[in-house]
């Protein structure tokens, strides 16, 4: 018996698709930065429409909707985790405006970023007393201790 490699049939070549991965490393390492299209597509080896048309194919977005997704999943876990403020979270997720970041955070999340701090952060942040005795030590020397 021989086990397929692949469940479903290719929608991309496999080099195709090799190259769009690169891409889609350039957006997760580099999402803080301003990048463009015509960079990601520079990257990848494509003409910049190619590379628009591919990567939708691929992975079922645009790369400025993929580049969206990655810097609201950071976004959403930086106020979680820290104490960074809106504009700094903002900054850091490479928007440029704290206008249209807040909108489109709420539009996506349903709350407005210092909403999603305060009722997040208290949820995923273990009081210090608690750290030593009801984490083990692999994923406290991992995640480091609580800031609270």
């Amino acid at each position: 018996m021989t086990i397929p490699r692949r469940l479903s049939p290719p929608l991309v070549p496999e080099a195709t698709f090799r190259a769009l991965c690169r891409a889609r490393e350039l957006i997760h390492d580099g999402y803080g930065e301003p990048l463009t299209v015509r960079e990601m597509a520079r990257q990848a080896g494509f003409s910049p429409y190619h590379f628009l048309r591919e990567f939708q194919v691929a992975f079922g977005m645009t790369p400025r909707q993929y580049l969206t997704h990655v810097r609201m999943a950071r976004a959403k876990e930086l106020l979680a985790r820290s104490g960074a403020s809106v504009t700094a979270t903002c900054f850091d997720v490479g928007f440029s405006s704290v206008g249209s970041f807040s909108s489109l955070f709420s539009k996506r999340t349903g709350r407005s970023p210092i909403q999603y701090h305060r009722e997040i952060a208290p949820l995923v942040q273990v009081p210090a007393g608690l750290v030593r005795v009801y984490i083990p030590f692999c994923f406290f020397e991992h995640l480091g201790p609580a800031t609270t």
